[in-house]
């Protein structure tokens, strides 16, 4: 009798909660889809992100919150796509670092924290200089390493890094082409022990590296499995990058070092038997660098595949990037998600995830549904885009369609029109034949957009032709600044 009571009793209570799992968002910076093996790379090696979607998911039409860095982190971080985001263009703050954000603007490092998650950030940050109103140990990261300013990125063996508010000088190193400490494999070290300083509670590891991003720099273990393989002319330098003997085989070296970086965290999450309780994240913060900038060679490597345009543009090839997660047991190995999604999508899953509210004004949604593979999956209403650098641009998609506009700073207000479905290269211009389409999608980027007073677009908020004549004065009243 009272063995059954015991049952019984026991049967009454309330299941255990789950526990809250771990989540790491490896973020590279400025790495294209077409550069990684599971989307199709045949020169540069990646097995340990190719094992990662072979875990897991691959998102073949995920998209980044902007054509470059620090709008789309922006976006990532803030959950509000660039119409509506603080940040919408790169712009330095001198002495160091970029635009910053409101203080206590609600990000996912601090919505986790607040759930008892420890926060960590290894990286490059670009949304707030040390002394601004946004540096990450200020937003919700416990811990922060790296860089915080994206020119100060620009090379890889620096001669400071940041540990939240302070500087820690690295030895060995003259911001030249080489050095004695490579900043990412500083920035790995420190990824590596967080991970296990915090393995006994859950954690959200934020790993915004700085590879692939110029300067072409790599130690020459790395460089070695490349140098000779195909045709690379050297670079000379110029625009502020440092020469380099064999950019190619740099580029390819990076690439493979990043991807080395994963296999690594994916070795720690098992030797510490955590990896079953941790969902890891790969993406990028937008497309590959364009023009052979500072050596690179986007076009030799098929960076963007068969997309049109590249980092600074709102075509696919500009802000389509790789997305793949895996969750052992949580995630069917080897899937696939043609779902537009992007990085405003983020901060919702991972609220989901910690068991917090959504918050409401988010312009993502949750993809719960598609990682686990339960429920009903929400889809974007439309996907929108403003970017009023690079000449001025603007974009929505809505369904197969998408509009893009650019040469906005020049006065021009031309619709550009595009199926995906059946001219993913968007090479056909079809406003002309679908009139109806083309004026939904213009009702989309008017509804998509909020003024700016810091980032005004072109055309919309301002005529280029007056020198900047502001439009927004009805917008400032309503408070939409």
């Amino acid at each position: 009798m009272n063995a059954l009571l015991t049952l019984l009793l026991a049967s009454a209570l309330p299941a255990e909660a789950p526990a809250k799992p771990n989540i790491i968002l490896i973020m590279a910076d400025d790495l294209g889809s077409g550069e990684l093996g599971c989307y199709g790379q045949k020169i540069i090696q990646t097995p340990h992100v190719d094992a990662l979607a072979a875990r897991g998911i691959r998102f073949d039409r995920w998209y980044s919150g902007n054509a470059v860095c620090a709008p789309s982190r922006c976006v990532l971080m803030t959950g509000k796509h660039s119409g509506h985001a603080v940040v919408r263009n790169n712009r330095e703050i001198k002495p160091e670092g970029q635009f910053p954000m409101p203080a206590n603007t609600p990000i996912i490092a601090s919505l986790l924290q607040g759930a008892g998650y420890a926060t960590g950030a290894m990286g490059k940050w670009g949304l707030g200089g040390p002394d601004s109103t946004s540096p990450p140990h200020r937003m919700g990261f416990d811990l922060f390493y790296g860089y915080n300013c994206q020119g100060h990125a620009h090379n890889h063996y620096p001669v400071y890094l940041w540990r939240n508010g302070k500087k820690e000088e690295i030895e060995g190193n003259t911001a030249g082409l080489t050095g004695k400490n490579y900043s990412h494999d500083l920035m790995e070290v420190e990824a590596l022990k967080f991970i296990r300083g915090n393995s006994s509670r859950p954690f959200f590891l934020y790993l915004p590296f700085i590879i692939p991003h110029l300067a072409l720099q790599v130690p020459d273990d790395s460089l070695a499995a490349y140098k000779g393989k195909f045709p690379d002319p050297p670079y000379p330098g110029g625009k502020g990058y440092l020469a380099h003997p064999a950019p190619r085989a740099a580029y390819a070296a990076m690439v493979t070092r990043l991807d080395r970086t994963v296999g690594r965290i994916n070795d720690l999450l098992q030797e510490l038997k955590i990896h079953e309780n941790t969902l890891v994240v790969f993406t990028s913060d937008n497309g590959p660098t364009h023009g052979g900038v500072g050596g690179s060679d986007s076009d030799f490597f098929q960076s963007a595949g068969k997309l049109r345009g590249l980092k600074g543009s709102l075509y696919e090839g500009g802000i389509r990037v790789p997305c793949v997660a895996a969750w052992p047991g949580k995630i069917k190995p080897a899937t696939a998600s043609a779902l537009p999604l992007g990085h405003q999508d983020f901060l919702p899953t991972l609220a989901e995830l910690a068991g917090l509210r959504i918050p409401e004004d988010t312009d993502g949604i949750s993809i719960l549904p598609t990682l686990l593979g339960k429920g009903e999956q929400k889809k974007h209403e439309y996907l929108y885009w403003e970017f009023p650098a690079y000449g001025g641009q603007q974009a929505a998609q809505w369904g197969p369609w998408k509009g893009v506009k650019q040469k906005m700073a020049q006065g021009v207000n031309k619709l550009e029109l595009y199926n995906l479905e059946s001219d993913p290269g968007e090479q056909n211009d079809v406003a002309a034949k679908h009139p109806d389409m083309a004026a939904k999608i213009e009702k989309l980027l008017k509804a998509g957009h909020v003024p700016s007073k810091d980032f005004p677009l072109p055309v919309v908020d301002f005529d280029p032709e007056k020198k900047g004549l502001n439009k927004m004065k009805s917008d400032k009243k309503k408070g939409k600044e």
